[in-house]
């Protein structure tokens, strides 16, 4: 037995073919995303890579441009992050102080802001100013080039280029397994 919604009349023939024309479309729609999605994870960076290089302006006018193979032979942890990213916005003084606590052994960070227009990172680091290189890539030229997916995604890179680490999110406890595997990294 079909129930029928009063008042309600049957498709049109007409409306049956486009029905099926807004099914065909929905479908084509729904693989482009899936194969564009999936090429996306298909190029994204992952642990053993080397890390792809890059050279991008700093987010701070009059400050040297920032060159990943120019900090070959240290140890690099790359942080992409936005302004509008909450759990990017905890994870900045945390990564500050570690970078404070280990730079002298040879680390470097490197955070790279997405943020279109720039202005709204150099807002956020008016209130929270850091000591590392903070690059603006606000066009996702390299962002794209590493795969990056969500905010905030990092990469540990050691002295020979290689990346160790791949770290997406921010949640409580992530920097204890932060800080171990830069200092494994580092006592090799």
């Amino acid at each position: 037995m079909t129930s029928q919604i009063s008042g309600a009349r049957p498709l049109t023939p007409s409306q049956k073919r486009l029905s099926g024309r807004q099914k065909t479309i929905t479908t084509r729609l729904a693989i482009t995303c899936a194969l564009a999605f999936a090429s996306v994870f298909a190029n994204a960076v992952e642990e053993g890579d080397l890390a792809p290089n890059f050279t991008l302006p700093s987010i701070y006018d009059g400050k040297p441009t920032i060159d990943l193979a120019s900090l070959r032979g240290k140890t690099v942890y790359v942080d992409f992050w936005a302004s509008w990213c909450a759990p990017c916005l905890r994870s900045m003084p945390a990564y500050n102080e570690l970078y404070n606590r280990y730079h002298d052994q040879g680390l470097e960070f490197v955070a790279i802001n997405v943020d279109n227009p720039i202005e709204d990172g150099l807002d956020f680091l008016l209130d929270t100013p850091l000591d590392f290189l903070i690059p603006s890539d606000p066009d996702g030229e390299v962002t794209e080039r590493f795969g990056v997916v969500g905010m905030p995604t990092s990469y540990l890179i050691d002295p020979t280029g290689k990346v160790r680490l791949v770290h997406m999110g921010f949640r409580d406890g992530d920097m204890e397994e932060i800080e171990a595997a830069i200092q494994a990294v580092m006592a090799e």
